[in-house]
């Protein structure tokens, strides 16, 4: 029960954070380019309550988390927040601004990485020997890179899928946002049979690059 505790302390912050500043990214990416739709509903804020799904962010990472401590094994954890309400027709060029709002999330992850990258070289160079901190910091790191590069896989409703019919022709695109009722359960069958790791693999490396790079770990 003890590791338990533990696990989820050292996990919750990085994980909430990660999850709803994702969500406000798209709100805000949405706002700038003329849809006030996410605005209007409160979801540009950086309060995690406005985001948070009480089993996508909190029930089913908390079962994963107990799976993992469980088992002394570092798991897979995921979980997702409430999406946030985009009206894409609003958009001042909607093919186009639906790519900067569907990246604007990925992006979030990568740059709270880093931040959490940065954090973890101060606590380094200040030789804080805390293991709940250090351990903070780096599941900030990982959580974040995995999301960014979860949500690249170009399937919609995924970010990914988004940014491909937004660049592919609409003559091609159209077939693949068509995709989008049943996007999850294509992304879940990749997952399933280990294909995701396809897309998500290179990307997971590109993050943990740039955050070592920047954060000089």
């Amino acid at each position: 029960m003890n590791s338990i505790i533990q696990l989820i302390a050292v996990c919750a912050i990085p994980l909430i954070f990660s999850i709803t500043l994702h969500e406000a990214a798209h709100g805000y990416a949405a706002m700038r380019f003329g849809d006030r739709t996410a605005w209007f509903a409160g979801r540009v804020t950086l309060n995690p309550a406005k985001h948070i799904d009480p089993f996508g962010t909190i029930i089913l990472p908390l079962i994963m988390l107990a799976g993992s401590a469980a088992t002394g094994a570092a798991g897979f954890i995921f979980g997702w927040a409430k999406p946030v309400p985009v009206n894409f027709g609003a958009l001042r060029n909607p093919k186009r601004d639906m790519i900067w709002v569907a990246l604007a999330g990925p992006a979030s992850n990568l740059l709270q990485a880093i931040l959490w990258g940065i954090l973890l070289k101060v606590l380094l160079v200040l030789g804080v020997s805390e293991e709940f901190f250090l351990r903070m910091a780096a599941f900030g790191i990982s959580i974040n890179i995995f999301l960014m590069a979860f949500n690249l896989i170009p399937i919609p409703p995924l970010d990914g899928g988004r940014v491909a019919v937004g660049v592919l022709p609409w003559s091609v695109g159209r077939y693949l946002d068509r995709l989008e009722p049943y996007g999850m359960w294509i992304v879940l069958a990749l997952v399933f049979v280990g294909a995701s790791g396809f897309f998500v693999g290179p990307l997971v490396s590109f993050g943990q690059s740039v955050v070592m790079f920047v954060a000089d770990l």
